[in-house]
């Protein structure tokens, strides 16, 4: 009986050959070479000089072969690494198939090449997207600030709540650009502390509520500022408890709430569940909603940066307004936790996963 998948995993096999190996034989060939042409002279009666100028010669158009295949892809190395260090990110090193030490060497500068474009790449994103997501509420802050000044409307407090939320807006933004600054530079510690569940999530489900009755419907803010949608906490057992760091999983359930109540229907509920995990002291979180759910293709994306996604929000502006940061956040969040995170199948809407070790990383 056969065992599929062997012919494939014989085919996929490949032989390595180092550069030692291939030195090797070339000394060896040049050994058996000189040895032949001096048996040649023996039986010959072929005077030996002129067997060894011919060994000499041909010993050296051999090595300057082998030495041009040694030699070549480093110099080619050598003009790819130079022009990628002048900011050339387009160029790539061939020869990464070879089955050697220069192979392998090769196929790393083309990776290093291409987490750099990808980088680079990167920040330009994020320098457009972080400069049109500033440039919104400045301009309506500015927008408000010259009516006033111009007389067109009276600085009232209607006027002064607007140009309130649209500097709440900015400061959130901002702060959230400090958390991804930390972030990237490695310098946020985490505050682990034993706390029970169930009033944690309470808490943080009030809050979620609380802040979107004080926002209102006309709010344009990247929060959610829906009051139509039912909050529902489960949690089992009852007494469960979690070793975190409060202050980031805060972070993880709220925009987790937030996102998924944005994208709830019209009196929709959400569902905020805790459970035990599958090792010991871990803990289980799940936000599930009612909306559209997430395409299978677009799962991916979920958790990147200023993503924010292809389904349109149900309460009408569906996700307008917000940065596309949330869940790049709280995924940071999860990992400094040594967690996991990630969109679970769901027969109705979306339903985000977080597991948490108990056991904070080192």
């Amino acid at each position: 009986m056969t065992q599929p998948g062997r012919p494939g995993a014989r085919r996929g096999r490949r032989i390595v050959i180092s550069i030692k190996t291939k030195l090797g034989a070339l000394v060896v060939g040049a050994v058996l070479l000189t040895s032949g042409l001096a048996l040649v002279a023996i039986r010959t009666s072929t005077e030996f000089r002129y067997i060894t100028i011919f060994a000499m010669i041909a010993t050296l158009l051999i090595t300057q072969f082998v030495a041009h295949g040694l030699t070549a892809p480093l110099d080619e190395m050598t003009t790819v690494a130079g022009a990628i260090s002048r900011g050339d990110l387009g160029r790539r090193v061939q020869g990464a198939d070879r089955r050697d030490e220069l192979g392998g060497l090769a196929r790393t500068i083309n990776r290093m090449a291409d987490d750099l474009e990808a980088e680079d790449q990167h920040r330009k994103e994020l320098v457009a997207n972080v400069s049109h997501e500033l440039r919104t509420p400045i301009a309506a802050l500015r927008a408000v600030l010259e009516n006033v000044v111009d007389g067109v409307s009276e600085a009232d407090p209607e006027t002064m709540r607007t140009a309130l939320k649209q500097t709440e807006r900015l400061g959130r933004l901002v702060e959230t650009l400090l958390d991804l600054s930390r972030l990237d530079n490695g310098v946020v510690t985490l505050r682990a502390r034993r706390f029970e569940v169930w009033p944690y999530l309470s808490g943080v489900l009030r809050e979620a509520n609380l802040a979107a009755s004080q926002r209102g419907l006309d709010s344009t803010s990247g929060l959610h500022n829906r009051t139509d949608v039912h909050l529902h906490l489960d949690v089992s057992p009852p007494e469960l408890t979690a070793h975190a760091d409060a202050e980031r999983l805060h972070q993880v359930m709220a925009n987790l709430i937030d996102n998924a109540v944005k994208h709830s229907p019209a009196h929709g509920r959400v569902t905020v569940r805790a459970r035990r995990g599958p090792l010991p002291d871990s803990l289980e979180l799940e936000v599930e909603d009612e909306g559209p759910g997430i395409p299978e293709s677009e799962r991916h994306k979920v958790f990147e940066r200023f993503n924010r996604g292809a389904v349109p929000g149900q309460g009408g502006k569906g996700s307008d307004g917000g940065t596309g940061l949330g869940l790049a956040i709280a995924r940071w969040a999860v990992d400094l936790h040594g967690g996991r995170i990630g969109v679970a199948e769901s027969s109705r809407g979306c339903r985000i996963r977080v597991t948490l070790p108990g056991s904070l990383p080192a």
